[in-house]
Formats: C-alpha cells, structure tokens, sequence
C-alpha cells in the first residue's frame, strides 16, 4: 500500500543526495566552519547557493570543450535500450532456447532495433572520418548523453575512427554511468537537466534523432521549439528511422489542427541511412569534404 506523498516534499531533489553518492566512505563533507566557503561543500550545497551551482555546471564543461578545441558539436540521441547486433543475436539465442514466447518477442524486437545501434555507430565514424579533413575551426564532434545504447553507439563510432567525443552525463536515481566509449577528458556529468540541455544546444551544428523514448522525446521537441521560436539558430534537425518517426508522431495532424503551420514542417529532416544523414549536414553548411 503506497504513502500519500508528503505536500512539503521538494520537488526537485537536493544536491546533496548526489554528492553524498559520489564521495560514500571520506569524511570530505564533514562540516568544518572554519573552511574557506569556496573550499566548503556543505555550504555550497545549500539550497540559497543553487544559483552558484548553476553558474559552475555551466563553466566547467565549457571550460573543458574550450580547451580540447571542441567548437562543433553533431548531437546524436536515442534509446538507451538498444544494444548492438552481436548482443542482439545472443539474447535471441538464449530466448528461443527457453521457448517462452514473450521472452522471444522481446528478443526479437531488440535484434532489430540493434540495427539503429550499428547505424548510429556508422554515422558517427562517417563525421569523424570527414571532419578528421576539415580545418580546426570547422571540425564537428560526436556529442551524446554518455549513456548505454544509441549514445554507446556513437561515442563507439567516434572513438574507433580515432576521434574525441563528448559526453554530457547525468546523475540519476538508478544511476547512469558513462559508457566506455567516451573521451575521459570530455566526459561531464550533471545535476540539473536545464544546464545540461544548455550544453546539447550551446555547440550543436546539428541534431540527429534516433528512435527512443521520452528522454529523446524531450530533447527532439525542444530542439524545434527552440528553432521554431528563434530562441536558437536554424540546424539540421533529423529523424532517423522515417517509419519508426512517422508511426509514432503524424506531423501532419499538426498542421491539420492549425496548431504549427506548414512551413515548420520544413524544421525536420527523415533520413534512413549514416549517409543520407551526413548528406544533409554537409548540404546545410555547405561543407567541402575530399573524395
């Protein structure tokens, strides 16, 4: 039988819960008055020093990306669920050999949502292969949340191709670790999902969507908003996976109902393919790759 939930609650959890995670075992966050208050985590993991949190979540990956020679940035999101080809196959070997069906429909529907994973990971070694020509203030960089699936299949992509990539962690109940593709040095973790959405936008040269749930719901529609209300300037936003994309949301409707108009259709790219993907960034910014 469930609590009523407490009415004072907060809604938002507290930094502390997080750090006090991170650190299990020290007695760094032992208060101490006599610490200096920059050097004090118990102070500055107040609730009147949020603004302060804020302003350090937002400097220190910028910092870091500044650093690394990181400008552009192509941001791939999708499933976390998914899992490559080779993981597919097994757990559909495993599923039939038990013979329970639903076992084997759930193994199924991962063998061929792993194509999604083995297509992402292709996409990302094509923008680092073709950036790896393009001088360094043009350089594009493979940016994903840092987590399993689809992120895991990017920062896999780029790092086989022998490029960075960045990944914008978050701290999570159920916690999500980074996945072990990613650039050491470019891998950020988060307490507040505002700042890290801030960080997706504030290099993205473009918006690749894979199929996913509401997490990539969340991203994909607030990256149109954003460019549909020019609070942000036009990108190539894609859809990758038309009839997954046209199944789950008929855009139509939309524009049936008088609530966007026809021309916001135009904000959104389908694709199907690492290349036809590739093809839209480059004819959008005129990139000039070597054959």
């Amino acid at each position: 039988m469930s609590s009523t939930p407490d009415l004072k609650a907060p809604s938002i959890p507290h930094a502390w819960a997080d750090l006090q995670a991170d650190v299990q075992g020290t007695d760094w966050l032992r208060p101490e008055a006599h610490r200096l208050a920059f050097a004090d985590p118990e102070f500055l993991l107040r609730r009147e020093t949020r603004g302060i949190r804020f302003q350090l979540e937002m400097l220190k990956p910028d910092l870091a990306q500044v650093e690394a020679g990181i400008e552009h940035t192509v941001v791939v999101f999708g499933s976390a669920r998914f899992v490559d080809r080779a993981g597919a196959q097994a757990k559909l070997v495993v599923a039939e050999q038990s013979g329970h069906a639903p076992d084997i429909l759930k193994a199924q529907a991962a063998l061929r949502n792993a194509e999604y994973y083995e297509k992402a990971r292709t996409f990302a070694q094509l923008v680092a292969k073709s950036s790896s020509c393009l001088p360094a203030d043009e350089k594009l960089f493979i940016c994903t949340g840092g987590g399993p699936g689809i992120m895991e299949a990017a920062n896999r992509g780029a790092q086989e191709s022998g490029a960075p990539s960045v990944a914008l962690n978050i701290a999570l109940p159920h916690e999500q670790h980074p996945n072990p593709y990613v650039t050491p040095d470019l891998s950020f973790k988060f307490h507040y999902f505002a700042l890290r959405k801030m960080h997706f936008m504030m290099r993205a040269k473009a918006l690749v969507a894979f199929p996913g749930g509401f997490g990539t719901l969340d991203e994909l529609f607030e990256v149109m908003t954003l460019v549909q209300t020019h609070k942000a300037r036009p990108v190539p936003i894609l859809l990758f996976g038309t009839e997954f994309w046209q199944r789950l949301v008929n855009m139509n409707v939309l524009v049936q109902e008088g609530t966007i108009s026809p021309e916001d259709l135009s904000l959104f790219h389908y694709v199907d393919t690492p290349e036809a993907a590739w093809q839209v960034i480059c004819d959008f910014y005129a990139l000039s790759l070597p054959k």
